[in-house]
């Protein structure tokens, strides 16, 4: 079956991340997200799509921070509450009933129930028509001790990160296999 050229994304399969950042006032948004990617180990970047009228995008704007919050399985469930268009400065976190945890490096908070996390300051952004590619220096970077393999490397099998094909469609339950260089 042939797809239109803009559909690529739904033959990709993307790691869901869910953005925090905070308002001026310092009140929590929360966003999922899956066109996103590492660009860069060094220097260390990180960069994902955003809405250009994204509540997501206009705190990014107002203060240079946000959180990527890596989702797992578990986080699955709450993905319809964390993209429901609540009133600008309706923190999201609440609404799923998940936990926010105070970040190292940033001001936006850590989501507790992540598996992972990459605390970003903003460097850079591309306008792309109605939405943002948003580049952000990585300024720390956590993963639940309970999911390393080995020093460096997560465990996907016991962490379980959700990914996203296309609309309602998720990845779960990976198995990792391992290859040798040639």
């Amino acid at each position: 079956m042939e797809l239109e050229k803009g559909a690529y994304p739904k033959v990709l399969v993307r790691p869901v991340v869910v953005v925090t950042t905070i308002s001026e006032r310092g009140i929590a948004n929360a966003a999922p997200f899956s066109l996103n990617s590492p660009m860069s180990f060094e220097p260390p970047l990180y960069g994902f799509s955003c809405n250009s009228e994204h509540d997501t995008w206009k705190n990014i704007q107002a203060n240079g921070e946000f959180v990527v919050n890596v989702a797992g399985k578990e986080l699955g469930a709450l993905m319809h509450v964390l993209e429901t268009d609540y009133p600008y400065e309706d923190n999201e976190i609440a609404h799923a009933g998940l936990t926010e945890e105070k970040a190292k490096a940033v001001k936006p908070p850590r989501i507790k129930e992540a598996i992972a996390w990459i605390e970003c300051k903003l460097e850079k952004y591309v306008e792309l028509d109605d939405h943002i590619w948003i580049t952000g220096s990585v300024l720390a970077v956590g993963v639940k001790d309970e999911f390393w393999k080995e020093p460096g490397v997560m465990d996907v099998e016991k962490a379980k990160p959700l990914c996203h094909v296309a609309g309602e469609f998720f990845a779960v339950d990976m198995k990792e296999a391992k290859y040798k260089r040639a």
